[in-house]
C-alpha cells in the first residue's frame, strides 16, 4: 500500500500498532468488568447483611422512627427504599406507635392515599389516628356516624383530646338538632378529660360549674378548676421556653395592655393566674387536625355552608353543623364559639381588645376598678 508521496507502509509497524490497541482494549474491558463485579459483590454483600437482620429488630427500629418522626416524609421515604421495608413499615406494631406528626397531612396533600394511610393507622390501634380521622370525617367529610365512632374509640383508650371533642359535640348537639344536646354526657366527658390533664376540658368544666350549666352550681369548685388550668398552662410554657423567654415570664403574670383607638388601657387588676382566662402566655401551637380543619374550610371560602359559621377562635377550625349552633358574644354578637374553652382563649388573645368600646371600658374601670368580664361574654348558653 502506497502513501500520497508514493512510499510504502511498513507492514510490521501497522500490525504491531493494531495488536497493541487490541491488547489495551481487552485490558481496559477487563478492568471495567472487575470493577463492576466488585461493586455487585459489595451490593450483594450489603443486601445479604440487611436480609440477615431479623424482622423483630427491623420492626423495633421502624417503630422508634414512626414514634419520633417530625413529618410524614420521615417514615414514607424509608418505606419506599425496598419491598421489605414497605411490608414491615405498614405493620400494626409500627403504625400503632406513630406520632401525631407522622400523619399530620395538610389539606393541599389530602388524597385517597392519605385517607387510606390514616385509616390503616386507626385500624392498627393508634389512638391519635382515631381522633384525627374522626374529626376529619365528622366535620369535613360529614360522615357523622363514622367520625363519632372513631373519636369514641380513642376516648375509650383514654385519649383526652378525643374525650373533649366528644364533649363539645354533646354540648352543642352537633350533627343533629337542638334537642340532641346531652349536657350530662358533656360534663362527664369533660370531667374525665380534665382528670387526664386536658386544659380545654378543665376550663370548660370550670365554667360549667360556675354557671350551673349541666351540673349543680358550685362556684368555688369551678374557680379551682380554672386556676388549676391556668397554672398548668403557665407551667407547660415555662417548661418549653428559652432563657430569654424565662426572663420575660414576669410579664405573663401581669394584665396585658391593649391598644384601642390609639390609647393604651390596663385591663382589670389582680393576678391573671386567678382569672377566668389565664396568663398572657404566647398562643399555643395549633394541633395538626385543627390546622387541617382551618385549611379545609378556608379553601371553601371560609364557610362550612349556607348560614353556617366557623368558631371564631383562630386555632379551632370547628364549623357549625346546623344554623345557630354555636353561642355568641352577648355584648357585640359578632363572634361565636363552639365552647367556653375557645371563648376564653380568644378573649385573652384577641377579642378582649375588640369587644368593648373605649368609653365603656374607661367608665367601668373608673366605676369599680375591676376587670371588665366582657360583660358576660360567651355566657349565653342558649341558641342565638
Amino acid at each position: 500500500m502506497r502513501t500520497r508521496r508514493g512510499s510504502f507502509y511498513e507492514v510490521g509497524e501497522v500490525v504491531c500498532s493494531d495488536v497493541g490497541a487490541a491488547v489495551l482494549k481487552r485490558r481496559r474491558r477487563g478492568r471495567e468488568e472487575e470493577t463492576e463485579f466488585a461493586g455487585c459483590k459489595r451490593r450483594r454483600r450489603a443486601a445479604d447483611l440487611f436480609d440477615a437482620l431479623p424482622d423483630d429488630l427491623v420492626l423495633s427500629i421502624l417503630s422508634k422512627l414512626s414514634a419520633t418522626a417530625g413529618r410524614p416524609s420521615d417514615l414514607i421515604s424509608v418505606l419506599l427504599t425496598c419491598k421489605r421495608m414497605k411490608v414491615l413499615g405498614i405493620n400494626s406494631q409500627v403504625l400503632s406507635r406513630a406520632s401525631a406528626k407522622t400523619f399530620a397531612v395538610k389539606y393541599k396533600n389530602w388524597s385517597d392515599s392519605a385517607h387510606s394511610f390514616l385509616k390503616l393507622c386507626a385500624e392498627s390501634g393508634n389512638l391519635e389516628a382515631c381522633a384525627t380521622l374522626g374529626m376529619i370525617r365528622f366535620y369535613c367529610l360529614r360522615n357523622r356516624g363514622s367520625g363519632a365512632s372513631l373519636m369514641a374509640k380513642a376516648a375509650i383508650g383514654r385519649h383526652a383530646a378525643a374525650m373533649y371533642s366528644l364533649a363539645v359535640i354533646q354540648f352543642n348537639g352537633s350533627g343533629g338538632s337542638k334537642n340532641d344536646k346531652d349536657l350530662r354526657a358533656g360534663i362527664a366527658l369533660c370531667a374525665r378529660a380534665s382528670f387526664l390533664g386536658n386544659l380545654d376540658a378543665m376550663r370548660e368544666l370550670g365554667h360549667c360549674l360556675q354557671d350551673g350549666y349541666g351540673v349543680r352550681q358550685n362556684i368555688a369548685e369551678g374557680r379551682r378548676f380554672l386556676v388549676h388550668a391556668n397554672a398548668r398552662e403557665l407551667a407547660a410554657v415555662l417548661a418549653t421556653s428559652s432563657a430569654e423567654a424565662m426572663l420575660s415570664a414576669r410579664s405573663w403574670l401581669a394584665w396585658g395592655l391593649h391598644s384601642v383607638g390609639g390609647h393604651r388601657h390596663v385591663v382589670g387588676g389582680g393576678c391573671p393566674l386567678l382569672s377566668d382566662f389565664g396568663c398572657n402566655v404566647p398562643a399555643p401551637e395549633v394541633h395538626p387536625v385543627n390546622q387541617f380543619l382551618i385549611e379545609w374550610f378556608e379553601a371553601r371560602g371560609g364557610s362550612p355552608g349556607p348560614g353556617l359559621r366557623m368558631c371564631s377562635h383562630a386555632g379551632c377550625g370547628r364549623p357549625e353543623t346546623r344554623r345557630h349552633e354555636f353561642r355568641r358574644c352577648s355584648v357585640c354578637s359578632t363572634v361565636n364559639y363552639c365552647s367556653r374553652a375557645c371563648q376564653a382563649l380568644d378573649w385573652k388573645l384577641r377579642h378582649k381588645a375588640e369587644c368593648v368600646p373605649v368609653d365603656r371600658w374607661v367608665a367601668e374601670e373608673d366605676g369599680d376598678g375591676r376587670e371588665d368580664e366582657g360583660a358576660d361574654e360567651g355566657n349565653d348558653r342558649h341558641e342565638s
